[in-house]
C-alpha cells in the first residue's frame, strides 16, 4: 500500500475531505494567548493512575471483540441503547489508540458523565508522564440528538467530578477533556470550546471507528498540545485503486509518526 500525507501549517483541527472539500480549517476563536504554564508540572502527574471500577459487566469485556462475544453469549439486543452506546465507546477507544491514546471504559452511575479515561502520549509529554485524558462519548447520530454548547458545559462538569488522577488543581496539570460524537462540531460548539476556561477538545468519530475531525482550544495547548496538529494521510492500494483517508498527527507542521504499526502499514 502506498501512502501520502497531506497537511498545511494550519493546525489544531481537521475536517474530513469527504465532507468538507478537502480543506484543513483553523478557527481563530479557538486560540487564546499562551500563558506558557509548565506542562505536567503538578505532583499528580507522577502518581500511579488508579482507574475507578467500571460497570458490573465490564469484567467480561474490555474491547470491541470481547464485547461482541459478550453480546452474542448473553443475547444482548444490538438495537438497545446499552449495546449501541457501549460499542461506540469501545470503537472510539480503538480509533484513538492509533493516535497515541490509551483508554479504559469506566462508564457507571457515579462516573460524572465520563465514559473513557486514560492517557495520551504526545511529543511534548515524557514517557513517564503522558497527558491524562477524560472523554464523554455521544453515540447517537440522529438529528434529534444535536451536539451543542450545552454538551461543552457537561464536559466542564466532568472535570469537577473526575477521579483524583484526572483532576486539575492548577494550570499545567496535564489533563485534557474530549467530547466525542458522530457529527462534526457546529459553529456554536466551536465557539463554546473557544470560550471555555477548561482544556478540552472535540472529536468526530463514526460508529465504525473512523476519525473525521479533531480540534481543541487554547487552554488545551497550554496543557501540552502547543505545536501538535492533525493532517490527512491518503493511502492507495498497489493497483492505484481505492484511496483511504486517515487522520494522523503533525508536530510543528511536520508529519509525526509515533506508532510503528501505522508506519509498517503504509510501507
Amino acid at each position: 500500500m502506498r501512502s501520502n500525507l497531506s497537511y498545511r501549517a494550519v493546525w489544531r483541527q481537521h475536517f474530513s475531505p469527504a465532507s468538507h472539500n478537502g480543506s484543513i480549517l483553523c478557527y481563530p476563536e479557538l486560540r487564546r494567548p499562551f500563558s506558557h504554564f509548565p506542562s505536567n508540572s503538578n505532583s499528580n502527574a507522577n502518581r500511579p493512575l488508579i482507574f475507578p471500577e467500571g460497570p458490573g459487566s465490564s469484567s467480561e469485556h474490555h474491547d470491541l471483540a470481547s464485547y461482541a462475544a459478550y453480546a452474542e453469549r448473553t443475547g444482548l439486543d444490538i438495537e438497545s441503547k446499552t449495546y449501541v452506546g457501549t460499542r461506540y465507546e469501545y470503537a472510539v477507544a480503538e480509533a484513538l489508540s492509533r493516535l497515541g491514546f490509551s483508554l479504559k471504559r469506566i462508564g457507571g452511575r457515579s462516573d460524572a458523565g465520563i465514559d473513557l479515561l486514560g492517557t495520551w502520549r504526545v511529543p511534548s509529554s515524557s514517557t513517564e508522564t503522558p497527558l491524562r485524558v477524560l472523554l464523554q462519548c455521544k453515540a447517537s447520530s440522529s438529528q434529534s440528538t444535536k451536539i451543542g454548547p450545552h454538551h461543552v458545559r457537561e464536559l466542564e462538569g466532568a472535570f469537577v467530578g473526575a477521579p483524583p488522577g484526572w483532576r486539575i488543581s492548577r494550570p499545567g496539570s496535564g489533563v485534557l477533556g474530549f467530547l466525542v460524537a458522530q457529527r462534526p462540531a457546529t459553529k456554536g460548539m466551536r465557539d463554546a470550546l473557544g470560550r471555555s476556561r477548561w482544556p478540552m477538545g472535540y472529536v468526530s468519530c463514526t460508529q465504525d471507528g473512523r476519525l473525521e475531525q479533531m480540534l481543541w482550544n487554547g487552554r488545551a495547548e497550554e496543557e501540552g498540545l502547543e505545536g501538535l496538529g492533525v493532517g490527512v494521510r491518503f493511502c492507495e492500494d498497489a493497483a492505484g485503486g481505492r484511496t483511504e483517508q486517515r487522520l494522523v498527527l503533525t508536530w510543528n507542521g511536520k508529519p509525526y509518526e509515533f506508532d510503528k504499526e501505522l508506519v509498517d502499514e503504509s510501507v
